[in-house]
């Protein structure tokens, strides 16, 4: 169980799948950013907590491409 964790953890700064997962990221993150935090941010409502929770909309996204890439990669192995 840990080695798998460790090699996920190892991909999620690996060059090969970065790109990628920067690009889905960006566009995903950037519209559940819209959806969960737009309103807030046309009204100037936008708290210190809503900031941080906006910074983590865009992480989501990143680990689950990476995963996913990760999974496919494993697979072909």
């Amino acid at each position: 169980m840990v080695k798998p964790l460790k090699d996920y953890c190892a991909a999620l700064v690996d060059n090969d799948l970065m790109l990628t997962a920067l690009k889905v990221a960006a566009v995903v993150g950037s519209v559940l950013f819209l959806i969960n935090h737009g309103t807030a941010v046309v009204q100037g409502k936008m708290t210190r907590d809503r900031w941080i929770s906006g910074f983590l909309t865009y992480l989501v996204p990143y680990g689950v491409n990476i995963h996913g890439q990760y999974i496919s990669r494993s697979r072909k192995r």
